[in-house]
């Protein structure tokens, strides 16, 4: 599988020595390492705007200005829903990781074995369950699990996000490019407006997309070859 995390820690030698015993794993493992290093939680969020789709993150817990412990509540409110280690030399924050549901405490000096340990308990949660995207929907003030396989398209009406399912509609305000980041490779842009699931699809022509629940979808102009290609790669 591809392993997709982030490394978030203010110093320097922990965060290159993390990194590397997550990607020397993972190629032990068979698994393709992806994953990003951040000298701060800043430096972390300014990027996250861009690119949401981490499966694991490892958080510094005493980070300045904003800690890996704020970093995670943050993130958790704005649907973040993979796993979360934290690192930290200080065991009274222990606590405070059952707010953000982490994962696993790893201590500093870091032990390879331990993190070894985390790190396998880690991809059995992320492969045991189908993926999913969380979702805070508006006006509810909370956030929903939605398996990626149950959502038929997203569309992008003024500032809102509705995601349609098969079990209903959920609105967010997340951005539709924002959303496609996190969903994968099954599903695909075709109008600026509307973010559609692949599999659902029975019928492309020239100006519409058909799913198999019968909605009808406008297809952008000069889309129908790359979404051809892209339907049939999904199959």
């Amino acid at each position: 599988m591809k392993l997709n995390y982030a490394v978030c820690d203010d110093d320097a030698a922990a965060l290159e020595a993390l990194s590397q015993g997550v990607d020397r794993w993972a190629a032990e493992q068979g698994h393709i390492p992806c994953g990003r290093t951040f000298p701060s939680a800043e430096a972390f969020l300014f990027a996250y705007q861009e690119n949401n789709g981490y499966d694991l993150l490892l958080l510094d817990v005493e980070m300045q200005a904003l800690s890996g412990i704020d970093l995670a509540k943050r993130l958790r409110r704005d649907g973040f829903g993979g796993e979360i280690v934290f690192i930290t030399s200080h065991f009274e924050f222990a606590g405070e990781g059952y707010e953000v549901d982490a994962l696993h405490y790893l201590t500093k000096p870091l032990s390879m074995e331990k993190l070894y340990t985390v790190l396998e308990k880690a991809v059995a949660r992320i492969s045991a369950e189908p993926p999913s995207v969380a979702v805070n929907v508006t006006g509810e003030g909370s956030t929903v699990k939605l398996y990626t396989s149950e959502i038929l398209y997203a569309e992008s009406f003024r500032h809102d996000l509705v995601i349609h399912t098969e079990k209903g509609d959920y609105t967010t305000k997340e951005g539709i490019a924002a959303f496609e980041s996190r969903v994968g490779e099954d599903f695909y842009r075709i109008h600026r407006s509307y973010l559609v699931s692949l599999p659902k699809v029975v019928r492309i022509s020239r100006t519409e997309v058909t799913l198999k629940d019968g909605t009808k979808l406008p297809l952008a102009r000069g889309k129908y070859d790359d979404v051809n290609r892209a339907f049939i790669a999904c199959m």
